[in-house]
């Protein structure tokens, strides 16, 4: 792989447990200035969404996961780590509500994504869905966008009782009421 693209242009030191991520996957370490280039390139992808372990304990439960999904389904997708400054920059981007998670895009268009921790046969069954899925818009973080002159009623974006049940907000979204706030 180019290094240009696999090379963040500043590194923080990664715990040890994601260091063995990167040595057992061949990962590649990635910041909001290089995803594009490596996500764009073809093929299956899984984008890690690190967070400070120290925060978030689960991130290194991830750590030991993702190497294991990545042998159970025969190496067929690349991987790329984010790590927590590049993870919370880029959040925005794919809209998932808890840490730690993955994105799954194939020649980077999104697929879709599996964020908390889950039993293990809820990850393969859900990287099995994601890896057969047609791509489709990621969900952003809910901010509903309006043509001019629509009403909220009008929006694609409203919460609708046969869609099933909403989302619950992003991580750093705050809802009170019937507000928002980021």
């Amino acid at each position: 792989m180019d290094a240009s693209i696999a090379a963040p242009s500043t590194v923080q030191p990664l715990h040890p447990l994601l260091t063995r991520l990167l040595e057992q996957t061949g990962a590649a370490v990635l910041d909001a200035q290089s995803l594009d280039a490596w996500a764009n390139l073809s093929g299956l992808a899984m984008l890690v969404f690190a967070e400070d372990p120290e925060r978030f304990k689960e991130t290194l439960d991830l750590a030991v996961i993702v190497p294991e999904l990545h042998a159970r389904f025969g190496r067929r997708f690349r991987v790329g780590l984010l790590p927590p400054a590049a993870s919370r920059a880029l959040l925005p981007r794919y809209g998932f509500a808890r840490w730690p998670a993955f994105v799954m895009l194939r020649d980077g268009r999104y697929l879709g994504a599996v964020d908390g921790i889950r039993d293990w046969d809820i990850y393969v069954e859900e990287l099995e869905r994601l890896l057969a899925a047609e791509p489709t818009r990621p969900p952003g973080v809910g901010i509903p966008v309006l043509a001019a002159g629509q009403s909220a009623s009008q929006s694609c974006h409203q919460d609708r009782p046969e869609a099933g049940p909403s989302r619950p907000p992003p991580v750093g979204v705050k809802q009170s009421g019937g507000a928002t706030f980021v």
